[in-house]
């Protein structure tokens, strides 16, 4: 199994839709194009961020084709596969064609609630059939459980290819934790725009990125410093030229937040799929204002 960089900067890739509410692939290559041109390092493809459960299974294979075909191995790709019934995803795992393909992305599984063992069980489960890399994802705000850091160790240190966790539980003791007490080649992202130079410090080695869709090259620009140990210098020009856009993107959901960006720098249509609505005027409004006052519009 091939080792996998995945230091730096990856994004967590939206999906575009067109007026009438398909997926707009024309936009979606020209989203591919400007991630590699300005400095991400990698691709997360069907996501949270990508609407993936609004998608059918043909249009995430062509979502994937079209990504694949626009990267031409220019930077890794990492796919999203993940679900809380455990059968059907390691299914999915043997029955993917991951030509081009270089790790899959696995949340925790959702809504049913499994405990630290269930969630071993599960990794296990998936780390024997799977013919690429894992990383874990933990985030606890979506799924409703927490994997704790004994759990996470515990899957890292007994199956091999288990690389990295995307971690979003956005509690830095834990995220510590998980660093100090990682085997060897085992990583940790974060999972946080907000909290990625701090990770950083601690160990961790970049981020999957949400503001990353359209800020590429200024997030790129923030984890390289970070991981250059300049991070607190970094972070404050960061927070003094984006502080309210970082806020502005979550206030109403992700993926709304940055497609209201993305569209207002021309790039897509503002359209989501239900049950996800764009942001309302007045958020809008705020963002318009807050992309001025960056000087990004």
């Amino acid at each position: 199994m091939s080792e996998v960089n995945l230091k730096g900067l990856g994004v967590a890739l939206i999906t575009p839709f067109t007026e009438n509410g398909l997926v707009d692939f024309e936009a979606l290559a020209r989203l591919v194009n400007f991630q590699i041109k300005n400095g991400t390092s990698y691709i997360v493809a069907l996501g949270t961020t990508a609407e993936t459960p609004t998608l059918t299974d043909k249009e995430k294979a062509e979502v994937m084709d079209c990504i694949l075909k626009e990267v031409q191995n220019r930077i890794p790709v990492v796919i999203g596969i993940g679900g809380n019934n455990t059968a059907s995803v390691a299914e999915e795992l043997k029955s993917t064609n991951f030509k081009g393909i270089s790790a899959v992305l696995s949340v925790t599984p959702y809504y049913n609630k499994p405990t630290g063992e269930g969630l071993y069980q599960h990794y296990r489960a998936l780390s024997e059939v799977s013919p690429v890399p894992l990383i874990l994802y933990n985030v606890p705000g979506r799924t409703g459980v927490n994997m704790s850091a004994e759990t996470t160790l515990r899957i890292a240190k007994e199956f091999k290819n288990v690389i990295a966790i995307k971690e979003a539980s956005g509690n830095i003791n834990q995220i510590e934790e998980i660093i100090n007490g990682a085997p060897e080649g085992f990583k940790v992202i974060s999972g946080d725009d907000g909290v990625t130079s701090s990770v950083i410090e601690l160990g961790g080695i970049g981020v999957i990125s949400v503001f990353g869709n359209a800020f590429p090259k200024e997030m790129s620009w923030l984890v390289d410093n970070a991981l250059a140990g300049n991070s607190l210098s970094a972070r404050m020009k960061m927070e003094e030229d984006f502080n309210e856009l970082f806020h502005l993107i979550f206030v109403e959901g992700n993926p709304a937040g940055v497609k209201s960006i993305l569209h207002q720098k021309g790039m897509i249509k503002n359209i989501l799929r239900l049950p996800l609505v764009p942001v309302s005027k007045k958020t809008d409004l705020l963002i318009k204002e807050a992309l001025i006052k960056a000087a990004t519009l």
